[in-house]
């Protein structure tokens, strides 16, 4: 049985413990921006091998209901942004598919 709703943050940590890890933590600040704005659907179009799946994979720990990842997160530049604990943890985390993966943020998150 696979994951549903808020996946752990397991591929995100062995990506930050890996020998290269460049932070791209910011895009959880531009995000975070969007909630419950016209602007809240995002578009991640780059071409293979430039880190979609790795970004997917931060974006989940940070939102996911399903871990903490305060200190995942704490040493990262993300930590300092003013809206970094408001929207840690707030959010049920669709599982990414093969072919598309779609997040919505809606100005309230939703609750179960």
């Amino acid at each position: 049985m696979g994951i549903y709703l808020n996946p752990n943050n397991g591929r995100f940590l062995q990506a930050v413990n890996s020998r290269i890890y460049v932070d791209k933590s910011p895009l959880i600040a531009f995000t975070n921006e969007r909630i419950g704005t016209e602007q809240k659907n995002i578009c991640v179009s780059r071409p293979r091998r430039f880190g979609k799946s790795i970004n997917l994979a931060m974006l989940a720990a940070y939102y996911s209901k399903g871990c903490d990842s305060r200190d995942l997160f704490a040493g990262l530049s993300i930590a300092s942004s003013d809206s970094y604990s408001k929207h840690l943890k707030q959010c049920l985390f669709p599982p990414k598919t093969h072919f598309q993966t779609k997040i919505q943020l809606p100005a309230k998150f939703l609750q179960i």
